[in-house]
Order: C-alpha cells, then sequence, then structure tokens
C-alpha cells in the first residue's frame, strides 16, 4: 500500500537519496548547498512544496511542486510539478501515478486551473505514465541558464 505525506524531519537522509538520484538521472551535478537550501523551503512549505511516497513505511518517492500566477488564467493560480522521482526497486507500483494525484489534488483544493510538468523526450518510461494522466500539449522548452 502507497501512502502519500508530507516530509518529516526524519524524511530528510532518504529524500536527498532521493533527489540526488534524481538529479543524477538528468546528468546534472548540484552543489550540496542546493539540497540545504531545497530542503529548508520545503520545511517552511509556502513558496515550495514537496510530498513522499511510502512502501511499507519506506520513503521510495518524491515530488516536488509549486504555485504560480497564470497570464491566461489571472484569477487561477497553476501548479508546476518540478521534480518527480521513484526509487528504482518501486517503479511499475504506482508511486509516481500517486504522487502526482496527490500534487494534482492540492493544487485542485488551491483552486488551481491546471497542473503542468516537463520531462525530457528520452524518458521514455515516464512518459508512457504521462500518457495516461495527462495530456501532451506539444510544447517545447528553451532555456537560458544565468550566472
Amino acid at each position: 500500500m502507497i501512502s502519500i505525506g508530507s516530509l518529516l524531519p526524519s524524511d530528510r537522509p532518504a529524500w536527498e537519496e532521493l533527489f540526488r538520484a534524481y538529479i543524477d538521472f538528468y546528468q546534472r551535478t548540484e552543489p550540496d548547498e542546493m539540497y540545504a537550501a531545497a530542503w529548508r523551503e520545503f520545511e517552511k512549505d509556502v513558496r515550495m512544496h514537496a510530498l513522499g511516497a511510502r512502501l511499507d513505511g519506506r520513503l521510495v518517492g518524491i515530488t516536488h511542486f509549486l504555485f504560480h500566477p497564470s497570464t491566461s488564467a489571472p484569477d487561477r493560480d497553476v501548479c508546476y510539478l518540478q521534480d518527480l522521482f521513484t526509487a528504482e526497486e518501486a517503479r511499475g507500483r504506482g508511486v509516481a501515478r500517486a504522487l502526482i494525484e496527490a500534487v494534482t489534488e492540492e493544487a485542485g483544493r488551491r483552486g488551481c486551473g491546471r497542473v503542468y510538468w516537463n520531462t525530457h523526450e528520452s524518458n521514455a518510461t515516464a512518459r508512457r505514465l504521462y500518457d495516461k494522466v495527462a495530456e501532451n500539449k506539444g510544447f517545447v522548452r528553451y532555456q537560458i541558464d544565468l550566472p
């Protein structure tokens, strides 16, 4: 049985292990301070939010998300699901789907107009799930990194 809930202070080591695996998956390297700063924000639960998925009491999945205004719906915020990761040994058991559903439910409670996210085009495993739970609107993301 999968349980979804807020991260607890005791989840910090397991959360970081999962988040580092997520960052590694996308072949990125981040400084240790990024993990510390993100955790502080999740503890505040004001600007950035996090949920964890547990199987048999063990943290096996995480998601990070935030709410922001949208010019196309100025009277309703939208929810950006920024990060989603499931431990390898828990994949295929509904963890990612449960996390997406939990974020969607929270966005609905807050009156958001939509939930959206990005993934790399090569992430075929995740895209099989995403194609079942959401609509691919066909957008291509461009990015400018600032110093």
